[in-house]
């Protein structure tokens, strides 16, 4: 089987497309690049199938160098059989081929080993032929000094035997499809000694997990990651194992393929496959289904994960305003920054309007004096401690001017602040002042702020910390990058951070665009990118139709048109009679454009439609504008939340079981994925998006627990 047709197999998509993706990926091209400026070659593959073909590729070749070193193995053993070496090379099934791989794997001196040591094989063989009945009289012949008697010859033998029945790839196959159909997963709880409230509160949290049982197909992810939790913090035990019915059922599936006959053999046969079974095969079989469930909670869990952090970074901006935000605090204050329309600190200081300080009235007055003294046009408030006092505050303020108060998610805000970008961005300022302006950024545009922050500190996921953290990492680098360049970036104001996931960038050619910037002033158009050290001709490529400048020398470097596309829209603008400037935006003469009429060998059909549509409305931003949002007044902590209340809410983390919505206070509360509408939901996110606004009714509060049930079925 060859790569492509691997790929193949798994995808169903268009050969074609495969190969072609396959050299654009070897080409060094990016994924973003491939899915927006490569849609004739790859057949218009979407930037999921095109980073489900580099999976794959990469999953082939790991495969691919497993049987290789595999058959290195049995080679150097002068094991490998041409009937062996068949099966291997057919194989392309990683668990069928350590399956193959076991009996010639090296591994830690087993009872096996030692009682071929002691001369037993022969024995062995002779059981499992099931052919001589006389056994007591066969195993004296091989007493010796390391055998006292016809009973250690006997146990001798079962041990090979055992050893056999364990690399059998008949039992080893449906021993397995048996654990994933009909495995139980178990947890009993241990009481340990509770040293604090805090540990007593979070074992508390795994109290449904105390004496749990299910089957382990029907497992949901998160609820897997949770009991697996739970016993890595010592509150459970956790095992995987079958039924007593199920056992008996495995265990007969082995007699009836491995005994041929009622003879005194088949005592000896079912003594070791009984041995087999509890030494050997149900430890292994377990860990091993145990393990891919974990692969396939991982999955889900990250998937989950991504999709939130996609739908944050894409949140809505407010755009270029001046704002002042606000890190609110009860006993250390509220601190307060006021930002330029870049968002540029310009001012900072500290308010103090709730107790035990009480200066409500001095800190309106500062408040006031700087919305009038810095043109503030919006105020982000940190939804942390005393948000919502601070919140009611603000719009007690008579304002001169309409000044639009918003709550975002200080999420990641306190890591940002103590992290090293942070630092060199504002190294004479603390974290209070750092935590603060990442505060406001992140109302005029989060996705410029939230990139600075390592995304599973955001705090959109579940159990992410519980996950495999290589495969974690590598899925949101890859939607962060995804994000960044379906927004596209303004190079002359985008911070390294932003930059370094732009296609074809990285994070050395960021700071040094940066440090081009700050020496050479304003980048006036593409081209410029060319003299950045180290930036080559195909970083350009990878790169530049996702950067944007605005009022540059063309009009087209502020667009998602390629440069390598420039003359085609030229030669459309001259075949109208108009100039560039005139055609974008124009829809009146983009209508009279006739796309067949430019095709070439670089460029199909769907790359003109492409650069038709980015004509029209040239840089547009993919996302919606930032809208105001008001709580409840009546509530400002969970004392106040009653079932049957009818609140506002906004969506603030997706899981897989539900959604987790703000209703404006400390606690968020659940909505249960059988709550979320009428009738069954597959997919939670069919349903609700983060940041949407919802109207949520109250179903049950638990004070105790700081848990709150909602329902959005009204």
């Amino acid at each position: 089987m060859t790569n492509i047709q691997f790929i193949q197999t798994a995808t169903q998509l268009p050969i074609k497309g495969i190969e072609n993706t396959l050299q654009l990926l070897s080409e060094d091209c990016t994924i973003p690049f491939i899915s927006r400026y490569r849609k004739d070659r790859t057949g218009n593959l979407d930037e999921v199938q095109i980073e489900t073909i580099a999976k794959l590729s990469k999953q082939f070749d790991e495969i691919v160098k497993r049987k290789d070193s595999i058959l290195k193995s049995i080679e150097e053993q002068n094991a490998l059989t041409t009937d062996l070496k068949a099966k291997i090379e057919a194989s392309f099934d990683l668990q069928e081929l350590e399956d193959l791989y076991l009996p010639y794997k090296k591994k830690r001196k087993t009872k096996a080993d030692t009682a071929r040591e002691n001369g037993l094989e022969p024995l062995a063989k002779i059981i499992m032929s099931q052919k001589n009945d006389d056994l007591e009289y066969l195993a004296s012949k091989y007493i010796n000094d390391k055998v006292a008697n016809e009973d250690d010859a006997l146990q001798g033998a079962r041990d090979i035997i055992a050893e056999w029945i364990n690399e059998n790839l008949f039992i080893r196959r449906n021993l397995r499809r048996t654990f994933q159909r009909k495995a139980l997963v178990e947890t009993k709880v241990i009481i340990p000694k509770l040293r604090d409230k805090k540990e007593e509160e979070n074992a508390q949290k795994f109290k449904q997990y105390f004496d749990w049982s299910e089957p382990l197909y029907k497992t949901p992810s998160h609820r897997l990651l949770a009991m697996l939790r739970a016993e890595t913090e010592g509150f459970v035990k956790f095992k995987v194992s079958l039924s007593k019915e199920e056992k008996e059922e495995a265990l007969r599936m082995m007699d009836k393929a491995l005994i041929k006959n009622e003879g005194e053999s088949a005592v000896h046969i079912e003594k070791a496959i009984d041995d087999a079974y509890k030494r050997l095969l149900e430890p292994a079989i377990s860990k091993e289904v145990l393990s891919e469930s974990k692969e396939k909670a991982d999955d889900k869990a990250i998937a989950v994960f991504s999709e939130n952090l996609r739908q944050l970074l894409l949140a809505p901006p407010l755009g270029e305003k001046r704002i002042l935000a606000i890190d609110p605090g009860f006993k250390t204050g509220c601190k307060v920054v006021c930002l330029d329309e870049k968002g540029d600190l310009l001012h900072n200081e500290n308010i103090y309007p709730h107790p035990p300080q009480k200066e409500s009235a001095m800190a309106m007055k500062k408040i006031r004096s700087m919305v009038n003294a810095y043109n503030i046009e919006a105020i982000s408030i940190g939804n942390g401690t005393a948000s919502r006092e601070t919140e009611f505050f603000i719009k007690k303020i008579a304002f001169d001017k309409p000044v639009q108060v918003f709550v975002v998610s200080e999420a990641g805000a306190s890591i940002y602040s103590a992290s090293k970008i942070a630092r060199e961005e504002f190294p004479s300022y603390d974290v209070t002042v750092r935590g603060a302006v990442s505060i406001g950024r992140r109302l005029s545009d989060p996705l410029a702020e939230l990139v600075k922050i390592e995304a599973k500190s955001i705090g959109v996921g579940q159990y992410q910390h519980d996950v495999d953290q290589t495969k974690l990492k590598e899925e949101l680098d890859s939607t962060v990058i995804s994000c960044v360049n379906k927004v596209g970036i303004n190079l002359n104001t985008a911070s390294k951070s932003l930059l370094s996931y732009v296609s074809g960038i990285g994070e050395k050619m960021a700071e040094n665009i940066v440090t081009f910037r700050s020496e050479n002033g304003p980048f006036e158009d593409r081209n410029q990118l060319k003299k950045i050290p180290r930036l080559g001709e195909k970083a350009f490529q990878q790169a530049a139709a996702f950067i944007r400048i605005k009022d540059g020398k063309n009009p087209l470097d502020n667009s998602a048109v390629h440069p390598e596309s420039y003359k085609m829209v030229e030669k459309m603008a001259k075949d109208l009679g108009i100039q560039v400037s005139e055609l974008i935006g124009n829809k009146e003469q983009i209508a009279k454009i006739k796309a067949e009429k430019y095709i070439t060998n670089d460029v199909g059909i769907l790359g003109i439609q492409d650069i038709v549509k980015e004509l029209e409305k040239p840089g547009l931003d993919p996302r919606k504008a930032a809208k105001v949002f008001e709580f409840d007044p009546n509530v400002r902590s969970i004392k106040d939340v009653k079932p049957g209340m009818i609140l506002p809410g906004i969506v603030n983390n997706i899981t897989a079981f539900g959604c987790f919505v703000d209703i404006g206070i400390k606690e968020s509360g659940l909505v249960h994925i059988s709550q979320l509408k009428e009738g069954f939901v597959s997919d939670v996110n069919e349903v609700v998006k983060l940041h949407q606004h919802v109207q949520v009714k109250v179903i049950e509060v638990d004070e105790a627990r700081k848990r709150i049930q909602l329902s959005m079925i009204i």
